[in-house]
């Protein structure tokens, strides 16, 4: 279950709280900070819910509990620790359609409540789904040290500002600008020295100050094969300044993730034998966006300088003068390598790496075959899953053992990696076998042999070179 994170607005609205011990004290507090109308329902409650009660903070329910009690509430919380009565309260609420929580029980809960950083304006929610209450208590810890108390004041003056600021910069993207040059000012300062005034004055003199937006840029950024922890520090700030993400099929949906929300993301689906998006429409559409003024994310899976034609498009942006920079990312190769336990490069087994590419038929023609197929090397073969017959019928043909490991790793890096394993002489019919499915890279060398005693992530690898069959009559006419 994934919750949809929301704030209520609870000022002045009727919640009950059923129970009158430490744990209900304790939410009828949180409430009472929100302005809420907080009710106590139970046959007795702690003393400092009693003085609450006698000084008209909160009314009291003296008893046991009635179906009567959910006549007005917005919001219910079950703190009794009587099962059997949690789960009627929940029956009730949902009958009524009423929000119920049920402490320490998530399945009861229609909602949840949150550990809070609270710098307000400005208030943190962290939830686990109601599953691990003491882990967002322990991610709270952390964020109250990283987020400085400076956030709610600073949120305050801009509040105070906002009318402004949208009248003097319609634009989105040039009011992102403006905030950003905020950040970066002395106005933090001001509000952390407690001098509202002039902090106040430079943020006016600095929205006065706003220079056009003037024209855009590009980032080539390479979004890494998939695990989004694997993207640099370089990439996220990036993604986080995007006003246009153009991204490729394969970019994962955790990566996507995450860029800013309001980010116009548009897919620039490429894949073998189906180019959805043309070359030359991608380079029209980074021209047409930068030239607007905006910030574009062109965003590839792995990196844009190996096999992602980012070459071919800076060309084309330096041609029509648009500034723009090169984010590296980590390139499938090493990725799904290091995600299947195979060294690249060993001092026993190979020397040299190679890049290769069979893309299609075309790309397979232009391969220097016998220098591929040479000894004590590693191969990583890019998109080969189409094209694994006439791999192993070259190599094979020019020389390479059939006793050669090869590792075939799909969805490198996610969580659905699987590893496929055998000697070269296995690769169609393992392929086969195991239904092998794009993306895939294909590693062919005698370090691919250490999947299967290095392999950290994910299921075990399947295949194995002890799991032999003829070779295909085709392959060996």
């Amino acid at each position: 279950m994934k919750l949809y994170p929301l704030f209520a607005d609870l000022s002045g609205r009727a919640v009950l709280v059923v129970g009158g011990g430490v744990v209900g004290e304790r939410k009828a507090a949180g409430l009472l900070e929100s302005g809420a109308q907080v009710t106590v329902g139970a046959p007795e409650i702690t003393p400092e819910l009693r003085r609450w009660a006698e000084s008209g903070r909160i009314r009291w329910f003296a008893g046991a509990f009635h179906d009567s009690w959910l006549d007005e509430p917005w919001l219910v919380i079950a703190a009794t620790g009587d099962a059997a009565l949690h789960a009627h309260i929940a029956e009730q609420a949902a009958r009524r359609r009423i929000f119920v929580n049920v402490v320490d029980d998530a399945e009861r809960s229609s909602f949840h409540v949150p550990a809070v950083v609270d710098r307000a304006p400005v208030t943190i929610a962290i939830s686990s789904g109601g599953h691990a209450p003491m882990l967002a208590r322990l991610l709270r810890e952390r964020m109250e040290l990283l987020i400085d108390p400076v956030v709610g004041p600073l949120a305050s003056l801009l509040a105070q500002l906002r009318s402004r600021i949208r009248m003097r910069l319609p634009d989105l993207a040039r009011r992102r600008r403006f905030y950003e040059r905020l950040l970066g000012s002395p106005v933090q300062s001001l509000l952390r020295r407690g001098q509202w005034a002039l902090a106040e004055a430079a943020a006016e003199r600095l929205l006065d100050a706003t220079e056009p937006l003037g024209a855009g840029s590009v980032v080539l950024l390479g979004a890494g094969p998939g695990d989004p922890g694997l993207l640099s520090l370089r990439g996220l700030r990036a993604l986080n300044e995007a006003d246009v993400i153009l991204h490729d099929r394969l970019v994962s949906a955790e990566v996507l993730a995450l860029a800013r929300r309001d980010a116009e993301r548009i897919e620039v689906a490429k894949q073998a034998g189906n180019h959805q998006t043309t070359q030359a429409q991608i380079h029209a559409l980074m021209l047409q966006h930068a030239s607007a003024g905006r910030r574009v994310v062109r965003l590839k899976g792995g990196d844009p300088f190996v096999f992602g034609r980012g070459g071919e498009e800076l060309e084309f942006l330096r041609a029509h003068g648009i500034a723009y920079e090169v984010v590296p990312g980590i390139t499938a190769a090493l990725a799904c390598a290091a995600y299947a336990g195979v060294p690249l490069t060993h001092r026993d087994h190979a020397q040299s790496v190679r890049l290769v590419t069979a893309h299609c038929q075309a790309s397979i023609d232009t391969l220097d075959w016998p220098a591929l197929a040479q000894e004590r090397q590693t191969l990583a073969v890019y998109m080969g899953t189409s094209e694994l017959p006439v791999i192993q019928q070259q190599l094979l043909a020019h020389g390479r053992a059939a006793s050669t490991p090869f590792a075939l790793v799909e969805n490198g890096s996610r969580l659905e990696q699987r590893v496929i394993t055998g000697s070269l002489d296995q690769l169609v019919e393992h392929a086969r076998r195991y239904e092998l499915r794009p993306p895939a890279l294909l590693i062919i060398g005698e370090v691919a042999a250490l999947a299967e005693t290095l392999a950290w992530y994910g299921r075990p690898p399947e295949g194995g070179v002890g799991r032999r069959s003829p070779l295909p009559e085709a392959l060996t006419a």
